[in-house]
């Protein structure tokens, strides 16, 4: 099974990108990540199966197998990524519901995309 490292992931977006072990770049959705599993972090080790998609090479059936090490121990970077996430949700927010306000409804993806990040804030803010 192929692997390789996380190299940026949006959970805005809902995509990002894994470097597999022979360096080529894998397109990584987030519908690809485990099950309960909203983003990912740069640097997590995974594996993964590949398939052809539309823009080249992209993972499905992914599988964490190590997370990075984290720099700090301490409570304060967890914070602050916390911070930046519920940021990002704001954003998010407010341009989903400025496009009610105009009449414009949410396609199935858009309202599952998210449905998912609220509900990976809500167990982030659990956790913490």
């Amino acid at each position: 099974m192929p692997s390789g490292r996380v190299k940026w992931f949006s959970l805005e977006k809902g995509f990002g990108f894994i470097s597999n072990d022979e360096g080529e770049d894998v397109y990584l959705a987030a519908a690809a990540l485990p099950n309960g599993v909203t983003t990912v972090k740069p640097g997590t080790k995974l594996e993964f199966s590949i398939a052809d998609g539309r823009r080249g090479p992209q993972a499905l059936s992914v599988t964490i197998v190590e997370a990075p090490p984290s720099i700090s121990g301490s409570s304060r970077g967890k914070n602050d990524d916390l911070a930046a996430m519920i940021e990002d949700t704001i954003k998010i927010l407010d341009r989903y519901s400025n496009s009610l306000r105009s009449g414009r409804s949410s396609s199935a993806t858009e309202a599952e995309r998210l449905a998912k990040v609220l509900r990976g804030i809500a167990a982030q803010i659990e956790g913490n």
